[in-house]
């Protein structure tokens, strides 16, 4: 069994007192690839910001690891391009923390940690370009890079593909799922594509606010429960069969949490 990263216990998310979705239970491992799905409204992001601390939970608690570090790629639309930033200068950012005047090899271990990142990404050829220049592709590879920096047991990721074309987007999810085999990394993205996102994912969680709809687990599990069927139609399924082969029918389904 992989150690347990991240756990939602009967997490509730929303605002001014009033949740928006029922609560949510999962458990986050580490090499486990975890996609978030929805339509747009759903609580998608809602759901993130909590789990990151950066919103107040309305119930329920999330627990997590006493060491965790977490790498988090915020949607492209946070960036502010205004700003004048090289690449490096963005990965930089991710290696702030943890110095100190009497961490003397601190300056040494954060060149080491950039360079490794930008290399793990493949952006080592854009660190002294400004970023308002790069490519979506490229400008989310830089955002990655500052995410690993910190050398994350969890990466956390919001939409990172929404602005790719496919052949962008299909490298992207290969590089994350690459990352996530080789350092036996925890992944939970959040993603606007569900064929996509099924194409590298081990877990779902499927949210629907309209019909208050919450599907997890097992993506094979999850791909062919008869709500997902219902609500979100048969695409997960046949993006899940192309990629494991057929599936059990939705009543033999294992075990899919409700």
């Amino acid at each position: 069994m992989p150690s347990s990263l991240l756990c939602l216990n009967a997490l509730e998310v929303g605002y001014h007192g009033r949740s928006i979705l029922p609560p949510i239970s999962i458990e986050v491992g580490a090499g486990e690839f975890w996609g978030i799905a929805g339509s747009n409204g759903s609580g998608k992001t809602t759901l993130l910001n909590s789990v990151l601390g950066l919103l107040p939970s309305i119930g329920g608690e999330v627990t997590r690891r006493r060491d965790l570090r977490v790498g988090y790629v915020p949607q492209r639309t946070s960036l502010d391009l205004s700003i004048p930033a090289r690449a490096i200068d963005v990965v930089r950012g991710g290696a702030t923390s943890g110095w100190s005047f009497t961490n003397l090899l601190h300056t040494y271990r954060e060149k080491a940690s950039i360079s490794a990142a930008m290399a793990k990404t493949n952006v080592e050829g854009l660190a002294y370009r400004q970023l308002v220049e790069l490519s979506e592709g490229q400008k989310q590879r830089v955002l990655m890079a500052r995410a690993l920096v910190c050398k994350p047991h969890l990466l956390v990721l919001d939409e990172p593909t929404s602005a790719m074309d496919g052949p962008a987007e299909a490298e992207m999810l290969a590089l994350l799922d690459t990352l996530r085999a080789e350092q036996d990394l925890g992944i939970v993205l959040v993603s606007h594509n569900l064929m996509a996102m099924c194409s590298v994912a081990s877990h779902a969680l499927m949210l629907d606010r309209e019909h208050q709809l919450i599907l997890s687990g097992d993506i094979r599990d999850v791909a062919v429960n008869h709500e997902i069927h219902e609500h979100f139609g048969r695409l997960m399924r046949v993006a899940v069969e192309a990629r494991f082969g057929p599936l059990a029918a939705p009543e033999e389904c294992r075990d899919c949490d409700h």
